[in-house]
């Protein structure tokens, strides 16, 4: 089964411009934790989570009207519509992430989570091998 069968194609995306207020509104307002940002030409540059809003946002005392380009994560790790979808799990766990942008010819087509993964009971493996690796903390907590 391929990444395009399982992803999600309407997401919702911002622009590094965004405010950081409207983009929490937004994931509050769609019930999401991930919004991907896009340039002009719908080339993934960054993603946020509601963590993102919170840890970077919050606690650096950030005001909510500077734009999201502050509180994003620049580095995307993404795949495409036509990669294997054990390939897309094997990438979550290796970088401990639950969601990935998916990406065709340089353009944000879809998101794909450990979510959708783990609705196909095809992959309940995979998906629970992904999840493992992506809630083993990195460090002891204290």
């Amino acid at each position: 089964m391929k990444v395009r069968d399982i992803m999600t194609s309407d997401v919702m995306v911002a622009t590094t411009t965004t405010p950081i207020n409207q983009i929490a509104k937004s994931m509050k307002d769609l019930n999401v934790g991930v919004m991907p940002i896009i340039d002009n030409n719908q080339h993934p540059v960054g993603i946020v989570t509601d963590r993102d809003l919170v840890i970077r946002g919050m606690v650096s005392n950030i005001n909510t009207s500077d734009t999201v380009e502050k509180v994003m994560s620049k580095h995307v790790i993404s795949v495409t519509p036509d990669m294997h979808v054990h390939e897309a799990a094997r990438i979550m766990g290796e970088n401990q992430i639950r969601r990935l942008p998916v990406v065709e010819n340089g353009k944000m087509v879809g998101m794909v989570s450990i979510g959708d993964l783990a609705v196909h009971g095809i992959y309940e493996n995979e998906a629970g091998s992904a999840l493992s690796q992506i809630s083993t903390p990195s460090r002891p907590m204290m």
